[in-house]
């Protein structure tokens, strides 16, 4: 569930089917879910997962990974017998940069390869195998899975070895992980379906679902006007499959199509096809890209309150405790950004009486003590716009900041003033900012030759921000559209559970997740890190269960804070009349 700027809420339903799970037990979880979003409101985004083919969206839920176990829960569908037994040897291959796919692969030399990354599970050691073309990132998340088999099935008592894929029997380790597989011998390369990954893109069909059959629709263009709100709709692309609900259906018409579309990927054999079902009114990206036009959607705003309510009365029905579940929080409206990131950016370091242009490379990468101008020009509702703005650090010095205004001010008298001007200070940028940039790092210190000349005057120590050195950074935002990692003090007492930081020197990388933290953050300081320390594998810290390397950075273990960094909200506009020599000039503040 996430808020929404309208103070509504979006709700995203996954259902997970088993590799061994029943036909009747899938059909039957489709039409739960079908339910489960009726009492939501009926305006829920629903995903079919398959084990071995889960979307990342439902793997960002769940860290490390998700391992999913032999055998099932006893049900009407389901005999389960019990059967204990002495820890089984088991291989597994882990893909993935930000979110880990982990799938158990036949303990044999012949599913190793040089591309991927395998961990061996015996009863008294973990092998990681880094494959020799496998990336930094995704050994370190491996290792996160490593971690995580010894503390849940081994209860932290067992050994850890890693394996480079090239070192022979001279190394201990690896004689040790290749005797388990019968002696060394060199491995397969992977056949071209494997390399690419992909299937054969598939001609789209759209079929509607009429009186229980599944009727196909010809048409030469895919368009909305196909769509009928008193029908439902399966939209087949093959790897993806899409349900759409008319917002006019009745819930035995809904139940119907999902059931319908799990029948159409049993009967084909497609276990890797995703399917997504949305609603009229609420779909999504991926679904409205897939036709030639669609027309703007209505805002379609149901009361939260309404949709809690018939999920309290669906679950007490069933003798569920609802306690506390008609309490909602108190949602903080967050400015709507009218501003996306397709334009084209220009950033400048001012230096002394004159500016430096920035690489790309270097146009989100900021220092507390240095100003900025940026221009950024899009395409408007009618014509071309342009932004040149001034961003001022907190230890910026006076002369710099006197220096941007005059260079900003020039650049837009060279736009004929067609340019609208903007200053912002650090800590207080609004939303639109953020999302021109997307990925926003605050170093400490500063670059310019009127910082530098400014601490050494005062005799003060440079403290900018060395990859090599010892740092802190906390991350926020609302999305990968708007994410930033802010360099903090290195010290136990900057960190705050209501966050996730990045923490390094050297070498030596650490991520700290904060208890109260969401999937959100956690998958923020994922894109954060390839931003900041792309190079080298991270060590995972959760609150609570730090090593002690990690306070000794820190300089040692203090209280800290909980509460989330309240930001200063926006005041309305005020319109000032300026009366000057030359006529009137009006001021938006």
């Amino acid at each position: 569930t996430t808020a929404l700027k309208n103070g509504s809420f979006r709700h995203d339903i996954h259902y997970w089917l088993g590799k061994d799970t029943s036909q009747d037990e899938a059909g039957t979880a489709a039409i739960l879910t079908v339910e489960l979003d009726a009492a939501l409101g009926g305006r829920a985004v629903q995903y079919r997962e398959s084990q071995g083919n889960e979307t990342e969206k439902l793997l960002s839920y769940f860290r490390p990974c998700i391992m999913p176990q032999p055998g099932g829960v006893a049900s009407g569908f389901n005999h389960v017998e019990v059967n204990e037994q002495e820890h089984v040897t088991r291989l597994y291959v882990c893909r993935g940069k930000h979110v880990v796919h982990v799938k158990e692969v036949p303990f044999a030399r012949s599913s190793l390869n040089h591309d991927d990354i395998f961990i061996l599970d015996t009863k008294s050691k973990i092998f990681q195998f880094n494959g020799s073309n496998s990336c930094i990132q995704e050994r370190g998340k491996a290792l996160e899975v490593v971690q995580y088999i010894k503390d849940t099935f081994h209860e932290g008592k067992c050994e850890v070895a890693a394996v480079e894929d090239g070192k022979l029997m001279a190394d201990a380790e690896a004689g040790e992980f290749w005797a388990l597989f019968g002696g060394f011998a060199p491995l397969p390369r992977k056949t071209a379906s494997e390399e690419t990954g992909e299937e054969t893109e598939a001609a789209v069909k759209l079929l509607c679902f009429n009186q229980g059959q599944l009727e196909p629709i010809g048409f030469e263009s895919l368009t909305h006007d196909l769509l009928e709100t008193n029908k439902c709709y399966l939209l087949d692309c093959g790897a993806q499959m899409y349900v759409w609900m008319g917002r006019t259906t009745s819930l035995q018409q809904r139940k119907g199509a999902s059931e319908a579309a799990e029948k159409l990927l049993t009967g084909d054999s497609r276990t890797k096809s995703h399917v997504m079902k949305m609603i009229e009114g609420y779909e999504t990206v991926t679904f409205k890209s897939k036709f030639n036009e669609w027309p703007p959607t209505p805002d379609l705003k149901l009361s939260s309150e309404d949709g809690r309510g018939k999920v309290a009365a669906l679950l007490k029905s069933q003798g569920l405790d609802v306690k506390g579940l008609m309490k909602s929080a108190p949602v903080t409206e967050e400015p709507e950004s009218y501003i996306d990131c397709t334009g084209h950016l220009q950033v400048w370091r001012v230096n002394g009486n004159a500016k430096t242009l920035l690489a790309s490379s270097e146009q989100s990468k900021f220092y507390t003590g240095d100003c900025y101008i940026f221009q950024y020009t899009y395409t408007g509702e009618d014509k071309e716009e342009c932004l040149i703005g001034t961003w001022f650090g907190n230890k910026s010095v006076e002369e710099e900041r006197v220096s941007a205004i005059s260079l900003a001010s020039k650049m837009v008298q060279a736009a004929k003033f067609q340019a609208t001007m903007a200053r912002l200070y650090e800590g207080k940028e609004p939303i639109q900012f953020f999302v021109i940039f997307q990925s926003l790092q605050v170093f400490k210190g500063g670059l310019s030759s009127g910082y530098k000349k400014f601490i050494a005057e005062n005799g003060l120590d440079d403290d900018s921000y060395s990859e090599a050195g010892l740092a802190l950074f906390r991350i926020q935002g609302s999305g990968p559209e708007n994410m930033q990692a802010i360099q903090v003090d290195a010290v136990s007492s900057s960190l705050n559970s209501s966050y996730c930081y990045i923490l390094h020197d050297g070498n030596s990388v650490f991520t700290w997740i904060g208890n109260l933290t969401t999937s959100l953050d956690q998958e923020l300081i994922e894109r954060q890190l390839d931003a900041i320390k792309s190079d080298l594998p991270s060590r995972s810290q959760k609150e609570g269960r730090e090593t002690d390397k990690f306070w000794e950075l820190l300089g040692g273990k203090v209280k800290y804070s909980n509460k989330k960094i309240e930001t200063e909200q926006e005041s309305d506009p005020r319109l000032f009349s300026c009366i000057l020599p030359k006529g009137i000039h009006k001021v938006i503040i």
